[in-house]
């Protein structure tokens, strides 16, 4: 049985994208420490909102608690991005997926930071009336009453599209990409391989997994190894999401037979063979 060192696809590894993991996390991490600039700068407002009576102490405390998840999210996609760069190639990916999630909950709790100072645009909450002495003194030195500053327009979220080379693992592939994964001299016959993978011609990695799990053969061991080796070949070579591919192809063919010989009656001799087989399975991406 070969493993990802044993084990090769149909194209080329390409060495240009090593840095690219390490850019995007960097990206990721500046995108959510502007994400909590703004959140912080929002707490900002609501409190001297608060402070001056035009809002209500409740909106300010919500704001600043969304600040403080959002610099908790910032610190947490910078560490993704330090880990990133010191990890390994194979390990950056994941580092940077961590970053990409860290950015996105500190634009989210910014967002929830700006609604809280400057209230839902659809249904305002009522702002407290501000106690005043007017009572006291006489009606015609009444203190007039300063009208509500407009409220500032809601940020409003762009969609970030992703520049060329920044290894985003959620970018369209090309069509045509096959990616193979190859197991060589295995210890069982290729007929009784072929009733294995006859069963998982055409599904997707979800449903082979599944299949390969609950079936009652020796062969289907050695099937599920090979199709986690072609998946990993297909994540690390050509940064692709596994659970997004199908099987394309899977076959068994005939390989080198072993002999041995045991003694039977009157000093014969009857032949033992031990056969063996050469697995391949070839990984296509889902038609979207």
């Amino acid at each position: 049985m070969s493993d990802q060192r044993n084990t090769d696809d149909t194209q080329p590894t390409s060495s240009a994208g090593t840095g690219d993991q390490i850019e995007r996390a960097d990206e990721e991490a500046a995108r959510a420490a502007a994400a909590a600039a703004d959140a912080a700068a929002a707490a900002a407002e609501a409190e001297a909102a608060a402070d001056s009576g035009e809002a209500d102490p409740e909106v300010a405390d919500e704001a600043t608690d969304a600040a403080e998840e959002a610099a908790q999210a910032a610190a947490t996609a910078a560490e993704a991005a330090a880990a990133a760069a010191a990890a390994p190639k194979p390990k950056r990916a994941r580092k940077a997926r961590h970053a990409e999630v860290a950015a996105d909950q500190a634009e989210d709790a910014a967002d929830e930071a700006t609604d809280a100072a400057v209230g839902a645009p659809d249904a305002p909450a009522p702002a407290k009336p501000r106690r005043s002495r007017a009572k006291k003194q006489p009606a015609e030195e009444a203190v007039p009453e300063v009208p509500a500053a407009p409220a500032a327009p809601r940020r409003k979220r762009t969609q970030r599209t992703p520049s060329p080379g920044t290894g985003d693992r959620r970018r369209p592939v090309e069509a045509g990409v096959a990616v193979s994964a190859h197991a060589r001299y295995v210890r069982t016959s290729a007929r009784k391989a072929r009733l294995v993978c006859d069963h998982i011609r055409g599904k997707d990695v979800e449903q082979a997994r599944a299949i390969l799990a609950f079936t009652p053969r020796a062969a289907a061991k050695d099937w599920a190894k090979l199709l986690e080796s072609a998946v990993a070949n297909a994540e690390h070579n050509h940064e692709l999401v596994g659970e997004e591919l199908k099987i394309a192809a899977v076959y068994a063919d005939e390989g080198p037979t072993l002999k041995r010989y045991r003694p039977r009656a009157m000093g014969r001799a009857t032949r033992i063979r031990k056969r063996t087989s050469h697995l391949t399975i070839t990984l296509t991406p889902k038609e979207l």
